[in-house]
């Protein structure tokens, strides 16, 4: 009987759908549900965690609040925290080694005045005993002196480090987020189309801080994709793996259990030349390999069949490879599917303006249309883009009010939601990876400065306007192709907060981003790079109270860098007389 290809263990225990509640926030589908692999767990005797508990309470030891919260892979911002974590446990670890230091020390001078004493003793046993003091010092030794250095040798040091670990270990990110950050390694990769070796090596665009992914790193990226059924990254991840074993680097994994992966990845892919190679070069390390064995002869099998209608696949084959150079020929760019227009836009690579419409687009100072803040002092200002309309504010925002803001939002960061059109709850979604906090004017005087300032810049009543929401992104942070307004299909989308929809959105830049990060507009091919301390401003809507489907936007995945922005919601009760109605649908 042929041997049938045999899948590997997918190491998936169970798929936990991640939740969360905010109010008002965008519209769009969710996705799937994070993965979960399986990791053992600690268990902590209860009489131990009422005892650390009470030390905590008595030395008065307190654990920053931003650690009871969850998803750090979505916030740079939180994983801030886990930096000084580690370093807690570094210093805890190395009191741990000076501990077991000392510990060894005695017990290496108890040994070496011993080792001189018997050396003299055995060479004249009764005459080194005849002296009646060396004959109470064996008796004393041996029943106490001893048992003292037995006491000693097992008196366990790592007490203080394993209760510091124990302490900390439940504030740990968790399997969700290492599958997080790998994802959002996977999903830089596709966006500004760096290969394995550009991201293994840690070659990217302004980094300060320079690291490269070990063939162990790179090993567990492929299994993450595995997991996830992810064949592709699971290739590319694989062989960054064995390359980098191939070139010789040392590493706690071996070349076959990284075949063992790639070759299988491959075969599913439907590359079954590559799947055999790979099979061999895995039986010629190991030829006793069960599965490898098995799929060889499946491989053998297949491959034997695909002989007998060689010329038929040929003859498909030859069509295919025309079909395909017309392909690769490439469609207008203002024909790609919105995630190729998206990703391009991400990487700067959208469509540039002709110098006609470029000639149109000006920059200025702005009085706010007359406000008497602005006419003394008038703010700069620049178009972005001309349809739609989108202006950027300079120097909008000064780095004191940024750094209040960030301060009094980043205790109440979770992970941003979207409205489930489906169920009209607010839940999260793959394909936006940040969290938020909401702050209101009445709680802090300069949150009630900065919403007064939107109001007096754009004309427009912000008293109906949502709370200011304050926005970290994470690893490979992203909110994917979205419309703030909502849709004629939403009517409910905004019934609770009973201020119609969303007219118009303010936004902050409260970070330069070193590389990525930019907010794009695929529909027209517009581009919007985080600059600090600047707001950009547009209408989602026509004077008319359509929505301008121009205005889908996207933040792009942030590829190096940490990236805060804030935004104002701005609604369409209370602009019935700053922005009257027009009678044509789309002006």
């Amino acid at each position: 009987m042929v041997g049938r290809i045999i899948s590997l263990p997918s190491g998936a225990c169970s798929a936990s759908p991640v939740t969360g509640v905010k109010r008002g926030e965008g519209g769009e589908r969710v996705s799937g549900d994070l993965s979960r692999r399986c990791m053992g767990r600690i268990k902590i005797d209860k009489t131990m965690v009422f005892t650390m508990s009470w030390c905590l309470l008595v030395f008065g030891v307190l654990l920053p609040s931003s650690y009871a919260h969850t998803d750090f892979f979505t916030s740079i911002g939180h994983m801030t925290d886990l930096i000084n974590t580690e370093k807690d446990l570094v210093t805890s670890l190395k009191d741990y080694i000076k501990a077991e230091e000392s510990k060894l020390e005695q017990i290496k001078k108890w040994a070496e005045k011993l080792d001189k004493l018997t050396d003299t003793a055995t060479k004249d046993p009764e005459g080194f005993l005849g002296h009646p003091v060396n004959a109470f010092k064996l008796m004393k030794r041996l029943n106490t002196e001893w048992s003292e250095l037995e006491n000693l040798v097992l008196k366990d040091m790592s007490d203080g480090f394993i209760s510091n670990m124990t302490i900390q270990r439940q504030y740990f990110p968790n399997d969700e987020d290492q599958t997080g950050a790998a994802k959002a390694l996977l999903r830089l990769q596709d966006t500004y189309n760096l290969d394995t070796d550009t991201l293994s090596k840690g070659n990217l665009p302004g980094v300060k801080h320079k690291t490269f992914l070990t063939a162990e790193d790179c090993f567990e990226l492929g299994k993450i994709a595995y997991t996830e059924s992810d064949y592709y990254h699971t290739e590319l991840w694989m062989e960054q793996a064995l390359k980098q074993l191939d070139d010789g680097e040392v590493s706690s994994i071996d070349k076959v259990s990284v075949l063992d992966y790639l070759s299988y990845a491959v075969y599913q892919q439907g590359d079954l030349d590559k799947a055999m190679t790979l099979t061999k070069r895995l039986l010629e390390l190991d030829p006793e390999h069960q599965r490898a064995n098995g799929n060889m002869k499946y491989f053998e099998y297949i491959m034997a069949k695909e002989k007998e209608t060689n010329k038929s696949f040929a003859e498909t084959n030859d069509k295919a490879e025309e079909e395909s150079k017309i392909q690769k020929k490439g469609p207008s760019k203002d024909y790609l599917p919105e995630r190729q227009k998206y990703e391009m836009l991400c990487r700067g690579e959208g469509l540039k303006m002709t110098p006609r419409r470029q000639s149109k687009l000006f920059c200025r100072y702005s009085d706010g249309n007359g406000n008497p803040k602005y006419i003394l002092g008038p703010v700069k200002q620049e178009d972005e883009w001309d349809r739609p309309r989108i202006v950027r504010f300079i120097e909008i925002i000064s780095d004191e009010e940024i750094e209040t803001v960030k301060e009094l939002a980043k205790p109440r960061l979770s992970r941003a939601t979207v409205h489930d059109p489906q169920t009209g709850k607010l839940t999260t979604a793959q394909y936006r990876v940040s969290k938020s906090a909401w702050l209101s004017g009445y709680e802090n005087p300069i949150v009630a400065r900065i919403n007064t300032r939107i109001q007096d810049l754009t004309g427009l009543d912000v008293s109906t306007a949502e709370e200011l929401q304050v926005a970290n992104y994470g690893v490979g942070g992203q909110y994917e192709p979205h419309y703030d307004f909502a849709r004629k299909d939403e009517p409910d989308a905004f019934k609770e907060l009973g201020t119609g929809n969303r007219i118009a959105t303010w936004l902050f830049y409260m970070s330069d981003v070193a590389a990525g990060g930019a907010t794009v507009f695929p529909e027209v091919g517009a581009s919007v790079w985080p600059r600090k301390g600047t707001a950009v401003f547009w209408y989602n809507l026509f004077p008319s109270g359509e929505g301008d489907y121009s205005t889908r936007h996207a933040a792009c995945p942030v590829l190096v860098g940490n990236k805060w922005v804030s935004n104002k919601w701005i609604h369409e009760r209370g602009q019935e007389f700053r922005r009257p109605c027009s009678l044509s649908e789309f002006e």
